[in-house]
């Protein structure tokens, strides 16, 4: 347990990370979900839903990078759950005994998606080989945190695997999470730009310019599990709900793929 001078220093933690707010004293029984910053759309639609309908307080949702919740958590953050935007995030919170391994479940996946300004000229073609510095013309290359941020990590997988990442590696602009760097791209500071296909399709002032091989860098997937000890008694029932077929349309307006087969239930 933490003593109270390391929750004082948590909740001075908590107000400073970028996308994790602090809980006041009166939200203790909203469901606070700790969620990877690509799933705002959707969950924010979901959480809105499933309050109307049980007449529940409305769940309390950080946005951030998964690297950043999953190191909140293992700090002592109040969360009730957390969805990964990888496997390996997921997996550290496991080994630290920090989640219920018995509610752990693969919810999404999600591809990953070469972007431009919606008014921009450029057009690649994404295959083995390609040249992205050519394409970069000396701009940078927006891409969330190669080495912690899954997004960024699945970007540079597939850099990699085509053999494009060392001719743009000096050249990437490394943001705190992915919807950072897909607004690098869609103020025009970026020429280019990678990030989730959910992301690009959020954004009108992006296009997609090319599609990166499902074979190029690990499958994407989303999993989520409740937190060892969730403070909220809804929060279980959220979970649930999330593979119900409820939640399924919203998911899937968005462009993710919905893997757990409950989902598709009545």
């Amino acid at each position: 347990m933490l003593k109270r001078r390391s929750w004082l220093g948590l909740a001075v933690a908590l107000s400073v990370l970028p996308g994790v707010a602090p809980l006041p004293a009166q939200a203790q029984n909203n469901v606070v979900i700790f969620a990877a910053a690509s799933l705002k759309n959707a969950l924010d639609e979901i959480a809105t839903a499933w309050s109307k309908e049980t007449g529940k307080p409305m769940p309390r949702i950080s946005y951030a990078a998964s690297s950043a919740l999953a190191k909140q958590i293992e700090q002592g953050a109040p969360a009730d759950m957390f969805i990964s935007a990888d496997t390996d995030w997921m997996d550290h919170v496991d080994r630290k005994d920090l989640i219920r391994q018995d509610t752990r479940f693969n919810l999404l996946g999600n591809k990953i998606v070469l972007i431009a300004p919606r008014d921009s000229k450029t057009t690649v073609a994404v295959k083995q080989g390609f040249d992205l510095a050519k394409a970069l013309a000396g701009g940078k290359l927006a891409m969330a945190n190669v080495d912690a941020v899954p997004a960024g990590k699945y970007g540079k997988a597939a850099l990699e695997k085509l053999g494009a990442w060392d001719g743009v590696k000096g050249n990437v602009a490394q943001a705190e999470n992915v919807r950072a760097a897909l607004l690098l791209v869609a103020r025009g500071e970026a020429p280019l730009g990678i990030v989730y296909a959910t992301d690009a399709a959020a954004e009108p002032n992006v296009k997609t310019v090319g599609d990166f091989p499902a074979d190029s860098h690990p499958p994407i997937i989303y999993p989520a599990a409740l937190a060892r000890e969730p403070k909220s008694p809804d929060a279980k029932a959220f979970l649930d709900m999330l593979k119900s077929s409820k939640a399924r349309p919203a998911f899937e307006k968005q462009g993710f793929t919905v893997l757990v087969k409950s989902a598709s239930s009545t």
